[in-house]
């Protein structure tokens, strides 16, 4: 997958790497890659980050411990923990119709050719 395909999923995403351990943006970034999510442009990250904040599930504060500039560390508030668990029940139910649509998938396609030859011809018609 692309990281344009899961833009969508950065709020929840960045909740739950943020619950983990909080972290600046280009941390976030990276382990936002380590989680499987990759070619995120970090421009968005950072609008996701502060529309987070602003709707007051982050708290952000600079950070100028250490060589290099200063920069911004974000925490999960209570709102966000919230959040999260919204967004986690939110994501099961999105998993159960993903299962759903494999498995009819799967059922068309070994219905259709007894798995030989292409396996989505009968998905592409």
């Amino acid at each position: 997958m692309h990281g344009r395909e899961l833009r969508g999923l950065l709020h929840p995403f960045l909740l739950l790497l943020i619950h983990e351990r909080p972290g600046h943006g280009y941390d976030l970034i990276e382990r936002l890659e380590t989680m499987g999510v990759p070619d995120i442009e970090p421009g968005h990250v950072y609008r996701v980050l502060r529309g987070l904040e602003r709707d007051r599930s982050l708290n952000s504060a600079w950070e100028t411990d250490g060589a290099g500039p200063a920069r911004r560390c974000y925490q999960l508030t209570a709102k966000g923990r919230d959040d999260l668990r919204s967004w986690i029940a939110h994501l099961a139910q999105l998993r159960q119709l993903i299962d759903v649509c494999l498995r009819r998938s799967a059922d068309a396609v070994d219905g259709a050719g007894g798995g030989h030859g292409d396996p989505y011809a009968a998905i592409r018609g």
